[in-house]
C-alpha cells in the first residue's frame, strides 16, 4: 500500500494516513469530489450528484485529525492564520487530489477534487468526429472549449490534448488551476504547471511561457484581458493554444472576449481574434437515458472559415448561428442538429432536447426532417 503524500511539502509519514481510506473510496466510486463536513457523513459527487456515504458522521475532532495529519507544519500554520488552504495530495502512483481545507461556522471542512490520470477518448465521451479532426489538423491558432460550469469542458480539452500527445511529437505546456487530468508523456512531452504550486499566478506563468519552447499551450481558463492577450500572442507566433471560457455558444464567446477589452483596444482585439481563432467548441452535458451513458454532450462547433473570419471582423456576431448552419460541409455543427442526433440515436429523451433547445420551434421542424437555412450571409 502506498502512503499518500502532500505534493508541495516535505511531510514524512511512517504510516498510511487515515484519510486515505476516504480518498480510495472516492476513487473506487469514480467520484469527482469528496466533502467532509461536521455533522454529516463523508459526501461524494458522482455523475454531478452529491451522495451521502454510509461512513461515520464527522465530528469536529475527527475532521481535524484527518485533515491536519496530511498537512505539513508550515501548511497547518498558514491554515490556522488564514482559515483556508489549497494543496495537492497523492494517493498511490496515479491518483491525485486537489484539496481545499477551510473553516465554516468556525469548524474545519474539506473539499477534495479528484484529478484523474485516466483520460477518456473522444468516442467514450460521445463527441462528434470533427473534434478529432480539429485535434489532428490544427497546428497553430486558438481553439476554445466553452460552456457553463459542469459542462465537461475540461474533459473534452484533456481528451484533445491526450490525442495530440499520442499522435504528435510536440512540447505541450499546460497552465491550470487546479490540474484536472494528469498526462503521461507519449509521443509528446507534457509539462503541467499548477497555479499556486508550480507558478504563483497566471500572469507569471504566461510571462515565462515562451522561454519553455512550447509547441502547444493549454490555458485552463481565459479569465481576463491579460490572459487572453497572451494566448492570442502565442497563437499569432505559430503556437496552438487551447483554452476554456464560460459562455453558452460561439456568438456569446466572441462577445465576451471582446468585452474584456476597453473600447479603445477593441478594434485591434477583434482583428487579432478573427486572425487567430481556429475553432470554438460549445457544449452542454445532458442527462442520458441509456443505462451505460448517464450524461452526454450536446455540441456546437464553429470552424474559422473565410466567411466566419469576415463576420467577426465586420462585427456581425449575430450572423454566426446562420454561418454554423451553412457550414455543415466544413465540419460545423449547431445545437439543434446535435440535439436531433442525440434523440434519434436514443441517447436523450425528446423532452430533454426540448428543454435545452436554443429554439424549440426549429428543433420541432428538424425532428420532422425540415431544417431552416439561410443564405443571406453568403
Amino acid at each position: 500500500m502506498t502512503t499518500g503524500q502532500p505534493i508541495d511539502s516535505h511531510v514524512h509519514m511512517d504510516k498510511v494516513p487515515e484519510i486515505d481510506k476516504f480518498f480510495k473510496g472516492a476513487i473506487k466510486a469514480e467520484a469527482s469530489d469528496l466533502h467532509l463536513k461536521v455533522g454529516m457523513p463523508p459526501i461524494m459527487r458522482i455523475s454531478s450528484k452529491l451522495k451521502k456515504t454510509t461512513a461515520e458522521i464527522m465530528t469536529e475532532q475527527r475532521i481535524e485529525e484527518l485533515v491536519f495529519e496530511i498537512m505539513s507544519p508550515k501548511q497547518k500554520q498558514f491554515f490556522m492564520e488564514n482559515g483556508a488552504l489549497d494543496f495537492a495530495y497523492q494517493v498511490g502512483p496515479s491518483d491525485r487530489f486537489r484539496i481545499n481545507a477551510f473553516r465554516q461556522r468556525n469548524f474545519v471542512s474539506m473539499s477534495a477534487r479528484r484529478i484523474s490520470s485516466k483520460i477518456p477518448p473522444f468516442e467514450k465521451l460521445h463527441l462528434p468526429p470533427v473534434i478529432e479532426k480539429i485535434s489532428e489538423g490544427t497546428h497553430d491558432g486558438l481553439v476554445l472549449v466553452v460552456g457553463p460550469t459542469g459542462s465537461g469542458k475540461s474533459t473534452t480539452i484533456a481528451s484533445m490534448i491526450d490525442y495530440i500527445n499520442r499522435n504528435r511529437a510536440a512540447h505541450i505546456v499546460t497552465i491550470e488551476d487546479p490540474l484536472e487530468f494528469l498526462h503521461v508523456d507519449q509521443k509528446s512531452i507534457v509539462s503541467q504547471r499548477e497555479i499556486g504550486i508550480d507558478a504563483t499566478n497566471y500572469e507569471d506563468a504566461l510571462r515565462s511561457l515562451m522561454r519553455q519552447d512550447p509547441d502547444i499551450v493549454l490555458i485552463g481558463e481565459m479569465r481576463d484581458r491579460e490572459t487572453l492577450t497572451a494566448a492570442m500572442r502565442a497563437a499569432e507566433t505559430g503556437h496552438l493554444v487551447f483554452g476554456t471560457l464560460h459562455a453558452n455558444n460561439a456568438a456569446q464567446t466572441i462577445q465576451r472576449i471582446l468585452d474584456l477589452f476597453p473600447q479603445e483596444e477593441r478594434e485591434l482585439a477583434r482583428s487579432t481574434f478573427a486572425l487567430t481563432i481556429r475553432a470554438i467548441i460549445s457544449q452542454q452535458l445532458l442527462p442520458g437515458i441509456r443505462p451505460d451513458v448517464t450524461r452526454v454532450p450536446a455540441v456546437e462547433v464553429l470552424i474559422r472559415t473565410p466567411i466566419v473570419r469576415k463576420l467577426i471582423s465586420d462585427e456581425r456576431e449575430s450572423d454566426i448561428p446562420t454561418a454554423i448552419r451553412a457550414g455543415v460541409g466544413e465540419g460545423m455543427i449547431d445545437y439543434t442538429s446535435s440535439l436531433c442526433r442525440l434523440v434519434e440515436e436514443e441517447y436523450i429523451d425528446l423532452k430533454v432536447a426540448m428543454d435545452y433547445a436554443p429554439n424549440v420551434e426549429e428543433l420541432k421542424m428538424a425532428m420532422k426532417g425540415i431544417r431552416t437555412t439561410s443564405s443571406g450571409i453568403l
